[in-house]
């Protein structure tokens, strides 16, 4: 009889049942978000959620715990690195069931479990929660603005003599402009002068930095022709070299027909002898 059996057998064998209990685990610490039958998103939560608080604690021991039910090195690397950090705060409930409804074909009941830290429709942060309150403008401020323009009337009046002055300046500066005017051009023009000044500097610059360059050039030309002599005997003996080996290959051939004339006597010889 079963009696305080609470493991849900899901229609599998032991050794079935929890190969895929660690698929699904691995799945979802991988997607974060799977869909599957209401009685296995139960079996898994009750799977999945030990794991998930072992990870709080990254030791060596912990990740060979994970291991030897998950049986998958990048879900356990996964669950360590990201997942604890995202939920290391919350005491647990680590995973949420939410049902889809029945299922075409057999009618099974489905359902999607999640994790519940990486949902963010269903989290609601405390700012959201928050309330702005506005206050409402009392009448003394609305009289601060009308006395800050009356003051600024007074003051552009009290200062309109200032400003009669300040144009009386200015035709004054007017008739004086052709005089500056006269002024600009001169300094222009010495301007123009100074640079025609500056590039014939810069010419006879350039053409004393191009005298070293001269003179070595006819250094090098000098050079050259007193090495001439030594070129021209060198290409002589050359010439005199092939004339020579030119009378070698000629009397080669005369050598070996001598040696073919002296084997012919040789046969001869033997033929009378016989």
């Amino acid at each position: 009889m079963k009696h305080g059996k609470k493991i849900a057998r899901l229609g599998r064998k032991t050794a079935h049942r929890k190969y895929m209990l660690a698929n699904m685990a691995s799945s979802l610490i991988e997607h974060k978000c799977i869909n599957t039958t209401v009685t296995k998103a139960k079996a898994l939560k009750r799977f999945v959620e030990p794991l998930i608080t072992k990870s709080k604690n990254d030791s060596t021991h912990n990740r060979r715990i994970v291991f030897r039910y998950l049986r998958n090195k990048l879900a356990v690397s996964e669950l360590f690195r990201n997942i604890s950090q995202k939920i290391g705060d919350r005491p647990g409930g680590y995973t949420r069931i939410i049902k889809l409804g029945n299922r075409l074909g057999d009618n099974a009941s489905m359902a999607m479990i999640e994790l519940v830290d990486y949902n963010s429709v269903y989290n609601t942060s405390s700012e959201s929660g928050k309330r702005k309150r506005r206050r409402r403008k009392k009448s003394s401020d609305s009289e601060i603005p009308a006395t800050t323009e009356s003051k600024e009337v007074v003051e552009s009046k009290e200062d309109s003599p200032v400003v009669e002055e300040s144009v009386q300046d200015a035709v004054e500066s007017k008739e004086d402009s052709p005089v500056v005017e006269e002024s600009v051009q001169d300094a222009v023009e010495s301007k123009e002068d100074s640079q025609v000044v500056e590039e014939s500097v810069q010419d006879a610059v350039e053409s004393k930095e191009d005298s070293p360059i001269v003179e070595e050039s006819v250094k090098d030309a000098v050079e050259s022709k007193e090495d001439s002599p030594v070129v021209e005997e060198s290409v002589q003996d050359a010439v005199e070299s092939k004339e020579d080996s030119a009378i070698v290959e000629e009397s080669v051939p005369d050598a070996v027909e001598s040696k073919e004339d002296a084997l012919d006597s040789d046969k001869d010889v033997n033929k009378t002898e016989k």
